[in-house]
């Protein structure tokens, strides 16, 4: 049997931290390959702590957010890459995405996560979501016969914005990530330039896992993360 890969893309390059570290982490202790690449690295709009220091430059910033998201990515079982398109605004045009479609076919995810289609208080979360949604269906060709190389389709999700009840979120999937809570901590604790956020996520996790108890009426559930399906999963039977 191959091993399992997931695909999570973020406008920027902590955002896979807030949002899908335990479904990472949860994903490579099962066994599964993890790859995690950010269409920017939120240098301009998503790192307050560092412009800070005197003196700040924007390739100095990205440096740091590189090796962030590297350490952060290392603790839940990924790698990392950036494709370093540029933030507030991220404008990508057919050329990134043509490079993200290229990324899907040579990996060949079997799931992808990345952001909601609406964020009203974030110009790039839906433009990255536009971007994965385009990239994925030129990787999978229509599922039909193509004169260019192509991919299966994928599993394809949303993970949960900053603000749900305002971007036209709703959950269909709790991941409960109890037992890699810890790891989900340790790869929050690596985002230093947005160390304001730590306390936020992990109380969306306790809140979460409110939820997830819920609706299984399992009682050792703590922590959870929510996504929402973009297309339907397919089983033999219920």
């Amino acid at each position: 049997m191959s091993t399992r890969r997931m695909l999570v893309v973020g406008a920027h390059s902590a955002d896979f931290v807030w949002r899908a570290a335990g479904a990472i982490a949860k994903h490579t202790e099962a066994g599964g390959e993890a790859r995690v690449v950010s269409l920017s690295y939120g240098e301009r709009g998503e790192s307050g702590e560092l412009w800070k220091i005197p003196g700040q430059t924007e390739q100095n910033v990205k440096k740091h957010r590189h090796a962030e998201a590297t350490e952060a990515a290392a603790a839940v079982g990924a790698s990392f890459e950036s494709l370093d398109l540029g933030d507030y605004p991220l404008n990508v045009d057919q050329a990134g995405v043509d490079r993200l479609a290229e990324f899907m076919r040579d990996y060949a995810p079997d799931v992808v996560l990345t952001h909601a289609d609406k964020d009203p208080f974030n110009p790039d979360h839906p433009v990255a979501y536009a971007v994965v949604a385009k990239a994925r269906l030129l990787t999978a060709g229509a599922v039909v016969e193509a004169g260019f190389r192509t991919a299966p389709p994928s599993e394809f999700l949303v993970f949960e914005p900053h603000q749900p009840d305002l971007c036209g979120f709703v959950p269909s999937v709790f991941v409960d990530i109890t037992s890699v809570f810890e790891k989900k901590k340790q790869a929050m604790s690596a985002m230093k330039a947005q160390s304001y956020l730590q306390q936020y996520y992990a109380e969306r996790a306790e809140h979460r896992g409110n939820h997830a108890r819920k609706v299984t009426g399992n009682k050792e559930i703590r922590q959870a993360e929510a996504f929402q399906r973009i297309v339907p999963n397919v089983v033999t039977g219920l």
